[in-house]
């Protein structure tokens, strides 16, 4: 891998054999000192219902249907299953989607 996933950025993932591959949002890359060396991602999703764990991201120019950020779907991923980086979320929208997070999880 080229360069070091970086928070906020949007990469595909490859689920393996249950799951697709899909658009996800990095929250949180491994540092050499953390116990386990996994990534923590939250799907994106085209099929937004409007519910308390979505973040509305419009249609980035990235992506090829508006979306929103599942933070209900958050998932831990092996690094080596980041497969492209497809583009980054503006600071003001992945601050909506930890505002999202702490109000999910009563932070």
């Amino acid at each position: 891998m080229p360069t070091e996933p970086r928070q906020g950025e949007v990469w595909i993932v490859d689920f393996g054999m249950v799951a697709k591959q899909r658009p996800v949002v990095i929250l949180a890359y491994p540092q050499p000192d953390d116990a386990r060396a996994l990534v923590i991602v939250a799907p994106l999703t085209s099929q937004a219902r409007g519910f308390r764990g979505e973040v509305d991201i419009g249609k980035p120019h990235w992506l090829p249907k508006p979306s929103c950020v599942n933070i209900q779907g958050l998932a831990s991923v092996d690094h080596h299953a980041l497969v492209k980086k497809l583009g980054s979320l503006p600071p003001a929208q992945l601050e909506s989607v930890k505002n999202a997070l702490r109000d999910l999880l009563a932070l």
